[in-house]
């Protein structure tokens, strides 16, 4: 199976590069972009086919990932539309174009799934969210999840929940990231090489967030697990939400998503 990724961008890259580390083929994965420079590059320098121009991208492809800024889809989809065909899936990354968006573009008969990645995607623990007008376990949706499977975990989630989705799956890798800072810079406080501090707040995290992902109970039973009663971790807790960490988690979770709604 071809697919064949139109634009190169950071999440295409991110995309491409968990594929590879999930045992794609670097000959079945097609790339071009506007930028010659940037596309040629990272095909020669990951193993992929370089096409000439969207067109061919599109004919040899089996899947075409449409990974262009808004305002480019227009043009982009007119140079490809005689090459499309109900036989290949059409896999838009493009924001905030919906699935019916698409298909005013380029049919109602063409097979479109939206999709939404994280960054993680890259490192294959990615978590992308995916929807069509179709069931999702239809082919020739089937190949378009698995993808995205096999790079971490879809979910299917309505349209309209795109912009909640982005604020905790999209922005969030960046909130994660400075939790972990946060952790470590109180490492580095009490004596630790920041390095060191880091390694051990990643870990902590990574294993907790496991720890969640295969346990049948809520994270607040999870916390309970490791709080004895008057014990260090409730100190921690409480002045922890005395200084208002949840209320600003989902602060930061509202400011996403009113700026993603132009709010």
């Amino acid at each position: 199976m071809k697919i064949g990724f139109i634009g190169v961008g950071n999440m295409a890259k991110a995309i491409i590069k968990g594929m590879l580390k999930a045992d794609y083929n670097g000959n079945d994965i097609l790339v071009h972009s506007a930028h010659a420079a940037n596309y040629e590059t990272f095909a020669k320098d990951n193993g992929l086919v370089a096409e000439s121009d969207n067109s061919t991208l599109v004919k040899n492809s089996d899947i075409v990932v449409l990974a262009v800024k808004p305002q480019m889809v227009n043009d982009v989809l007119a140079e490809v539309q005689d090459k499309l065909s109900t036989d290949k899936l059409l896999v838009s990354l493009v924001s905030g174009l919906s699935v019916a968006d698409m298909k005013e573009l380029v049919g109602q008969d063409q097979p479109v799934l939206r999709t939404m990645p994280n960054v993680n995607v890259e490192i294959g623990q990615g978590m992308t969210a995916v929807v069509s007008d179709q069931a999702l376990d239809a082919e020739p949706y089937l190949s378009g999840v698995e993808i995205f499977d096999k790079i971490g975990g879809s979910i299917e989630v309505a349209e309209k929940d795109f912009p909640a989705f982005s604020a905790i799956a999209g922005s969030a890798p960046a909130y994660a990231y400075l939790f972990v800072d946060a952790l470590s810079r109180a490492g580095v406080k009490y004596g630790f090489k920041k390095d060191d501090a880091t390694r051990i707040a990643a870990q902590v995290v990574k294993g907790s967030a496991d720890m969640i992902l295969k346990s049948d109970e809520i994270p607040y039973a999870l916390i309970d697990k490791v709080s004895s009663p008057g014990g260090t971790t409730v100190a921690g807790l409480l002045a922890m939400e005395e200084a208002g960490l949840s209320t600003a988690v989902v602060k930061g979770i509202d400011a996403t998503i009113n700026k993603e709604l132009g709010q």
